[in-house]
């Protein structure tokens, strides 16, 4: 087989394949045992249709594209390793020649990982991030606790307040139509959580138990339903129930009801030491992503549409496992959100463009510098996650390698060392 590759444009080149006459023979064969299985011939079993007869009949054209099946991803896989390329999309495959007796040619237009030019990335100035936990954050955290051990209590008289967990009756109308999914009875709503069309829940605030009131909203115009896009709507609600919590007292009973401490006091001195490491923890992690991020800054690349809709799609998919983390998924999450998947992919989009930059540094910078993850460092690696698992570090390799993901381990555990390595030169 020969190979050429010559770039066109940027992160575009043209990948040239020649494939000799007996692999195309091969194919063909392939294609024929594949199709004759399937094809009846008067006087002839399935499978047993002489080869010369099946061509008279058929013509040697109808196995073409079984044999191509057969012959291109692995020509192609071939071509892209002897051409020391990295394809970051399917390529675009021209078919120039293909017969019986002749050499396959063919071309693939192919999407290349780009080549990165390194700025400077050594003796980076990091500026440290403050640790110091303050009185404000303690009451922050104190509250936030208050919130979560509240209880209900149901409210007979008085006015809709933000907080309130309310009970209501709704139906849309867009110019005096109903629309499909725009009513519902005896719907639970906390106002001031955000979960509705924005100015809905401000205007529920303040509606008496009983009372029915025009609520006025705009549909946003990213909203996941067309023909609501950006339209003027009036919900007519009916408030029926009304529960509000009820906060207890910050003191000493309330410090052993939440925790192991006996006062207030012991209670405050811990989350004042759980928020302090939590903060040196993010400080870290903060020291990480702004070194990367300068190194990324003063490095030069042209990343490709495709590296990015590649990420984007492996961010959904993040995006969904932590939804079924919380009981939800992503058509549950579009109805709440209003939005629909081209809205949170446009969300993302320039999130997916950093991490595929940072990353394509990363790995230029760790090939500059000669980084990359020993054996003794996939097996600590290993270790972890047999112990997070309870699994032996035998069982763990095994599942990794069957799945193929050995090699991504390496590669992920080379970027932290890069990372460590740019966070040890710098300042």
């Amino acid at each position: 087989m020969k190979a050429s590759w010559e770039k066109i444009e940027k992160n575009v080149g043209v990948l040239e394949v020649e494939v000799n006459e007996d692999r195309v023979s091969e194919a063909l064969d392939k294609a024929f045992k594949k199709v004759v299985a399937k094809v009846n011939v008067p006087g002839f079993r399935k499978g047993k249709v002489p080869r010369a007869m099946f061509e008279k009949k058929f013509g040697i054209e109808s196995l073409y594209q079984d044999a191509l099946d057969f012959i291109l991803p692995e020509a192609y896989v071939q071509a892209v390793q002897e051409a020391g390329i990295t394809p970051v999309d399917r390529p675009e495959v021209d078919v120039e020649q293909f017969g019986k007796g002749q050499t396959l040619k063919f071309k693939a237009t192919v999407t290349v990982k780009p080549e990165v030019a390194l700025g400077e990335y050594k003796g980076l100035e990091i500026e440290a991030a403050d640790v110091n936990v303050t009185d404000e954050e303690i009451q922050d955290e104190l509250d936030r606790q208050q919130q979560r051990h509240a209880e209900l209590a149901v409210v007979e008289e008085g006015a809709a307040e933000n907080g309130d967990i309310t009970v209501i009756d709704f139906e849309g109308f867009v110019n005096g139509e109903a629309f499909e999914g725009g009513k519902a009875e005896k719907y639970s709503l906390e106002l001031g959580s955000n979960s509705f069309i924005p100015g809905f829940e401000d205007q529920v605030v303040g509606m008496a138990i009983g009372e029915t009131k025009d609520v006025n909203v705009t549909f946003p115009e990213e909203y996941q339903a067309e023909e609501l896009k950006g339209q003027a709507a009036v919900f007519k609600v009916t408030l029926h129930e009304l529960k509000r919590k009820n906060l207890p007292a910050l003191d000493d009973e309330f410090a052993k009801d939440v925790s192991e401490f006996d006062t207030l006091d012991e209670y405050k001195a811990d989350i004042k030491t759980r928020l302090e490491e939590k903060k040196a923890k993010d400080a870290e992690v903060k020291k990480e992503v702004d070194v990367v991020a300068k190194a990324s800054a003063n490095a030069e690349v042209e990343i490709p549409a495709a590296m990015v809709e590649t990420e984007l799609a492996q961010m959904i998919k993040e995006f969904e496992r932590r939804l079924s983390g919380q009981g939800l998924n992503l058509e549950l999450y579009y109805q709440f959100s209003g939005q629909n998947e081209a809205a949170l992919k446009e969300q993302m989009k320039d999130d997916a463009n950093t991490r595929v930059r940072n990353n394509l540094v990363l790995e230029a910078i760790a090939a500059a510098e000669k980084i990359e993850a020993s054996d003794a460092d996939v097996d600590a690696e290993i270790a972890k996650v047999a112990e997070q698992f309870k699994k032996t570090t035998e069982e763990v390799r095994e599942i990794f390698e069957a799945n193929g993901s050995l090699e991504g381990m390496k590669e992920d555990l080379a970027l932290r060392k890069t990372v460590e390595f740019l966070l040890s030169n710098s300042k």
